[in-house]
């Protein structure tokens, strides 16, 4: 039996997060029975329960203001050690999600080094480039990254943009890199047009049903929230631009209401979050388009959600978004009049080009990004992975064309 303990999300039940959603996946869609899933769990108190066949045990962190996310990861760290030395099992290996906990990273390595236990770190996103923290902790998160990157025996990346960066960025670690990447399900909402819970959501916010763009995401600058609301406001589109995202007590939303004076034109709604899976669901295939501006990080969920359930989406030409949306989108610039211009072109689009880029969109979560292969892919890393034998394994996206 491989034991596998998992570091780095809030934990499971998954009520939000991409990491969470991950670990959800991977443990409901669970085929080895020679796999046993350890996942640490943000909790109010100290203990441990099972869900999807996993033991899960909660972590209770003191407050300590933005430290709380690293001090998690230590004491989920030290609880996994204490764990392995105690019970002793045959094989074990660690999975640690995210590079936050650098500097303190080589001391618990050496140790799971002498139980022979192997670790791998999934580095995630550029954590280091996001506008929302101040410039220590962005040399933080970028001290860390690299002191993760160094003595990690195996880096999992969700996106073949990120495991290019760590290999070119790290050429002096010669890191070892396997490419398996983040999912979605293909899977239509229940909710039927004119279910109450959908309707009366269209009413209370005022939003026409079909005739409107979508944006899900952190309300946070690199997302690009104010070149999509200055280019939709300079655009002719007749459509409604609708944004699922919170804003409560975010001085960024005032600074660009601002900057952008959004409020004074009423196709721009923001109406708050969704965390009903099944009304967003509904949301996102009912949608005239989906917007994308995420230009951190690697492989977006909230894209590979959109790409699974809306038609028509319109991304930001990044190297991530390029890598996943491939021909089954349109693309556009941060430069000034390049959105307003494919928002005109998408507004003319006949309905059976609008259907084509919708099917290609689910050919590409079908063929790249379906759970039950990413689970598989998994489970064959952590019951074949051996620290002085891994080799990288590599996907290469579809490049489509402007």
């Amino acid at each position: 039996m491989k034991h596998v303990f998992i570091i780095g999300s809030k934990g499971i039940p998954a009520r939000y997060g991409g990491f969470e959603t991950f670990v959800e996946q991977l443990t409901l869609k669970k085929r080895s029975a020679g796999i046993k899933y350890h996942v640490a769990c943000l909790g109010k108190e100290d203990g441990e329960f099972e869900h999807n066949g996993a033991r899960c045990f909660s972590v209770k962190v003191p407050e300590v203001g933005s430290a709380k996310a690293v001090l998690y990861d230590l004491m989920s760290l030290r609880r996994t050690l204490a764990y392995i030395r105690r019970h002793k099992p045959e094989e074990a290996a660690v999975y640690i999600l995210a590079c936050r906990i650098g500097p303190f990273f080589a001391y618990y390595k050496k140790r799971l080094d002498r139980l022979g236990v192997p670790v791998y770190v999934n580095p995630d996103g550029h954590e280091w480039k996001r506008s929302k923290w101040p410039k220590p902790v962005r040399a933080y998160w970028k001290l860390s990254e690299r002191l993760m990157v160094k003595h990690a025996d195996l880096l999992v990346c969700d996106s073949v943009g990120i495991e290019d960066y760590i290999r070119q960025d790290y050429a002096r670690y010669r890191p070892r890199t396997q490419f398996i990447s983040y999912g979605a399900d293909l899977i239509p909402s229940p909710l039927a047009s004119d279910a109450p819970k959908l309707t009366d959501w269209y009413r209370e916010h005022g939003v026409e049903p079909g005739n409107y763009y979508l944006v899900v995401g952190r309300f946070v600058p690199e997302n690009n929230y104010e070149t999509m609301i200055r280019e939709f406001m300079a655009s002719d589109s007749p459509r409604q631009l609708v944004l699922i995202t919170g804003v409560e007590a975010n001085a960024f939303y005032e600074r660009l209401k601002q900057a952008t004076g959004f409020d004074r034109d009423p196709r721009i709604k923001f109406v708050g979050t969704v965390y009903d899976g099944e009304l967003l669901a509904k949301l996102r295939e009912e949608a005239y388009g989906y917007l994308h501006g995420h230009e951190v990080g690697g492989t977006n969920p909230s894209l590979l959600e959109a790409l699974a359930a809306t038609r028509l989406n319109l991304l930001l030409d990044v190297v991530f978004n390029r890598e996943v949306g491939a021909d089954g989108a349109l693309y556009f610039s941060k430069q000034p009049g390049d959105l307003a211009r494919v928002l005109h072109e998408a507004d003319r689009l006949p309905t059976a080009v609008i259907e084509s880029y919708g099917a290609r969109a689910k050919n590409r979560i079908r063929e790249a990004y379906s759970w039950p292969d990413i689970v598989s892919q998994y489970e064959r890393l952590f019951l074949t992975e051996e620290p002085s034998t891994a080799t990288a394994v590599r996907k290469e996206p579809a490049v489509a064309s402007r």
